[in-house]
């Protein structure tokens, strides 16, 4: 039986990357947090990178003790970044990819090479209690090697989608929701969704949660971000039929 829950997830790495240009302690990525909450986000989304570019360990600290949702601490398979993890303690860790010179995270993590590293690691986090998600491609490869690692959770990248809403890029991931369910894994998915791409991809049923992050950073700045969040959750549930 597929869920129909569709659960929200709110990445403030931006707010902090605003902060961060200027220096000092505003705007403060814990006051987003908090403003998340009480617009009815179910978790939180903090990306902690190597070069702390906009999250910093402080921030971590602060989100997991002061604000009262689900902590989803964002990371990639590192030694210095599992310590962090395993003494933190967050609700959730997803896995993703890094490179010090991109924007943003580009692609989906490669499991298949990595398959025998990231286990181990893995089974570290989930002892210490916190679920583990690897943000993958929308590929049936990579998800029965997710599948293998232990993890729990995959989140599906849909950039290819947000970048290209084509049926074909549409389908892949429709596909492999199913393909990932059908295995017992949970399915999220999030990376670029907007207002205008989200229906789709809120519609589809093995999908249990959606991590968004920078277009509600950046229309928060014209409504606010308690107003974009609740725009989100409405065209979300409109979309899962749950209205």
């Amino acid at each position: 039986m597929v869920n129909m829950k569709l659960r929200l997830g709110i990445n403030i790495d931006h707010v902090a990357t605003l902060r961060n240009a200027r220096g000092g302690n505003n705007p403060c990525p814990i006051r987003a947090a908090l403003l998340a909450l009480e617009a009815g986000a179910d978790g939180i989304t903090a990306h902690l990178r190597e070069d702390r570019r906009h999250i910093r360990d402080s921030d971590i600290e602060r989100l997991k003790n002061e604000v009262k949702l689900p902590l989803n601490l964002e990371m990639a398979a590192t030694q210095e970044m599992l310590d962090i993890a395993l003494k933190v303690k967050p609700h959730a860790v997803c896995l993703v990819p890094e490179k010090r010179e991109e924007l943003t995270t580009e692609g989906g993590l490669d499991v298949v090479m990595l398959e025998k590293t990231l286990s181990p690691y893995i089974k570290k986090l989930q002892d210490n209690g916190s679920r583990v998600s690897l943000f993958i491609a929308a590929n049936s490869t990579q998800i029965e090697a997710a599948k293998r690692t232990g993890a729990k959770v995959v989140e599906l990248h849909t950039g290819t989608y947000a970048e290209e809403p084509s049926q074909a890029n549409l389908e892949a991931i429709i596909n492999a929701a199913k393909h990932a369910h059908n295995l017992g894994l949970e399915v999220h998915a999030g990376h670029g969704l907007n207002y205008d791409n989200i229906t789709n991809i809120a519609a589809i049923p093995e999908i249990v949660e959606l991590n968004i992050g920078h277009f509600l950073i950046g229309e928060a700045v014209f409504v606010g971000l308690k107003y974009a969040i609740i725009q989100m959750r409405n065209i979300m549930n409109k979309a899962r039929g749950n209205i």
